[in-house]
């Protein structure tokens, strides 16, 4: 007589089914508590993109670094925001944002305080770490680069931009070196608050609305950026400014 097989029981694969369910349930669950602990207490981002790595012991476990758009993406996905939402939400487009997102492009600031501001977090949260020192301190040989962009991207935006305060969070304003290079890319940025610019080498042109000054080194100037405004190298040399950068209240 032949044998039949035992038919797998129906309850039981339902169960592991809803076992598994719950346990996903569970990970997003927990993973979404953890990046809110982060954000209240400042840590929503880590290290800057190019900082040195903190040395350590052999053996011992090294915190994965996390760039700018890991930064964007993990806070989008916390407000549980499509990147269409983030774009209707900015004047930035869903091509663009997903390149940034997954590391194939690196926002211009102008761009940074707009999703800052879409997302209800200060532009900080994105460029630098998440230390909170009464103090923070940078050398020279340590800065920072914000930015390192590939030619063709460096072509397009003319500038790569370095944090003068990564370990100072909530801060009020954001200082950055920025070594400019010449570039056809002209096109006016819009977002909220107030910029302040020292040219440390090299000339400059800023646009505000219809008005257009050059620069020279030891100039400066200040201006609302809720009007169009454009910086970018006048003539054929590289340039370096100090940029201040208020964005206002989130």
């Amino acid at each position: 007589m032949e044998r039949t097989r035992p038919k797998k029981s129906h309850k039981k694969a339902a169960r592991k089914k809803t076992a598994r369910k719950k346990a996903a349930g569970k990970k997003k669950a927990g993973k979404k508590k953890a990046l809110k602990r982060r954000a209240a207490a400042g840590d929503l981002i880590t290290d800057s993109i190019d900082a040195p790595r903190p040395r350590t012991r052999r053996g011992a476990a090294t915190k994965k670094k996390t760039s700018v758009g890991e930064r964007i993406r993990e806070a989008r996905e916390l407000r549980e925001l499509t990147l269409a939402d983030l774009s209707s939400r900015t004047g930035i487009s869903v091509e663009t944002l997903d390149r940034v997102e997954s590391g194939k492009a690196t926002p211009p600031l102008g761009a940074l305080v707009r999703i800052g501001r879409a997302l209800e977090m200060q532009m900080g949260y994105f460029v630098s770490g998440a230390a909170d020192k009464p103090l923070s301190v940078v050398r020279a040989e340590s800065r920072p680069k914000v930015a390192r962009r590939t030619q063709k991207a460096a072509e397009q935006y003319g500038y790569v931009y370095e944090s003068l305060a990564p370990e100072k969070a909530n801060r009020l304003m954001e200082p950055f070196l920025v070594t400019m290079t010449p570039t056809k890319f002209g096109e006016l940025s819009i977002h909220q608050g107030q910029e302040f610019i020292f040219v440390l080498e090299g000339e400059i042109s800023v646009k505000v609305e219809g008005e257009t000054e050059v620069l020279h080194v030891g100039d400066s100037v200040y201006y609302d950026s809720s009007r169009p405004h454009l910086v970018k190298c006048h003539g054929r040399e590289p340039a370096k400014i100090l940029a201040m950068i208020y964005a206002g209240d989130k």
